[in-house]
């Protein structure tokens, strides 16, 4: 699949908040990305800072392609293209982070992978609401916002578990209708037969619009 088809509209998901077209901001906000790191390297991304160190080391420039389709609005690639190491690189340092180059290698590929998580975890929502009669569900936009709490996140809270590193909105789009899930990230419990690499989990659940509630009562009551 050519990744470079239409660089602007073939983009990993761009945030409704995003003020220029051709940022490369994808699903996962930057104020969470610390997350994704060893011990060793989130320290580094731990605070923001106004000169970010370069270094001569190179980065990749090969954007791959998700398996998250695009809504048929869009033009181009039929599926998002997440960006490349240099991408990723530059937008956080246009956030004022101070990345490294060598981080790139661990942190692009993490961030794809959530990404792709979260996805399947939608298509499990909507594996029976008949949307695979026209494609299947397409993914329209997204938005999000680290700071901003879901109401089912505020209540975990209450009750002593831990504020989830992000959340996300997501927009799909099922045969012509949009449906709209929200996405809590968690940093998930170490394995420790591998104490290096990162864990995560994932809340994902349609909001709670008309139909949002009618699929969460469908699911809790085991009609799904």
């Amino acid at each position: 699949m050519d990744s470079t088809k239409d660089k602007a509209s073939t983009e990993c998901p761009v945030s409704q908040k995003t003020t220029s077209p051709s940022s490369e901001s994808c699903p996962v906000d930057h104020s969470a990305r610390s997350i994704w790191m060893k011990p060793e390297n989130a320290s580094r991304l731990s605070a923001p800072t106004a000169n970010p160190s370069t270094s001569e080391e190179s980065l990749g420039k090969v954007r791959d392609v998700s398996s998250i389709p695009r809504a048929e609005a869009f033009t181009g690639s039929s599926n998002w293209v997440y960006p490349s190491e240099e991408m990723f690189f530059n937008a956080m340092k246009r956030k004022h982070w101070n990345p490294q180059t060598q981080d790139m290698k661990t942190v692009v590929p993490i961030h794809n992978a959530v990404n792709e998580r979260a996805w399947m975890e939608i298509l499990k929502w909507e594996a029976s609401t008949g949307a695979n009669s026209c494609g299947g569900p397409k993914l329209v936009s997204f938005s999000g916002d680290s700071s901003k709490l879901s109401p089912r996140a505020r209540i975990n809270m209450l009750f002593g578990y831990q504020r989830p590193f992000d959340r996300h909105d997501w927009v799909v789009d099922r045969c012509g209708k949009r449906i709209e899930y929200v996405i809590d990230f968690y940093a998930g419990k170490q394995n420790p037969e591998y104490p290096s690499i990162p864990s995560f989990y994932l809340d994902v659940r349609p909001k709670l619009t008309p139909e949002g509630a009618w699929m969460r009562f469908q699911k809790f009551v085991g009609l799904t």
